[in-house]
């Protein structure tokens, strides 16, 4: 025998047949994707204060050469518009290379096999001091600070600060297009070197 549905089931039926269809597009055109969003910039420059006594940079001998990490400032990377420095005085007349910000991972460090944007290999002890300053993407900048390497510093990495000092001008606002936050990204200005360098020497 052959199941009937009564009158006021069918209606019912139809009226959630009609019904769904027209919530679920509504619902579908109210929804947005949600989109990542950076950290503020305050969070960044806590960061950056509390990295200032174990240093911005790290001094380390491998080998017959020095290297000088900026791994703890490649971290903030995507607040970051400029990482400025000197070997052995306060020009602050050279600009470290800062990787393109991916908004999903704020804090990773930049795919990189050459280590382009980890550190700058130098002569064995030519270094005696790293002047280092960081612009932030809002145009303001940080203190500078003059490192040193820590005593007997082997094959370890360190830095021990020698001096800090306040910026003697306010900076200058840096232009959109050094932004690293922006979705195409330069060749970074002012590179000083493009040695590969070993593996082993990848990382503090």
């Amino acid at each position: 025998m052959a199941f009937k549905l009564r009158p006021i089931t069918r209606l019912l039926l139809l009226l959630v047949a009609l019904v769904l269809p027209a919530h679920g597009q509504a619902q579908d055109s109210d929804e947005e994707e949600y989109k990542p969003e950076l950290p503020e910039v305050s969070i960044y420059k806590a960061m950056l204060d509390a990295n200032k006594q174990t240093g911005w940079v790290q001094f380390r001998n491998f080998g017959n050469k020095q290297l000088i990490y900026f791994t703890a400032l490649q971290v903030m990377h995507c607040r970051v518009s400029e990482i400025r420095y000197s070997v052995n005085g306060d020009a602050l007349d050279k600009r470290f290379p800062v990787g393109a910000c991916d908004p999903q991972l704020p804090f990773n460090l930049p795919s990189d096999d050459t280590n382009e944007y980890v550190y700058i290999s130098l002569a064995a002890k030519e270094a005696q001091t790293i002047t280092v300053q960081v612009v932030w993407d809002d145009g303001a900048g940080s203190e500078i600070i003059v490192y040193k390497p820590c005593d007997d510093v082997g094959d370890a990495s360190c830095a021990r600060i020698k001096t800090i000092k306040k910026p003697a001008k306010p900076l200058n606002e840096p232009g959109i297009s050094d932004s690293p936050i922006r979705s195409t990204q330069t060749a970074p200005r002012g590179k000083t070197f493009s040695e590969p360098t070993p593996s082993s020497a990848a990382r503090p």
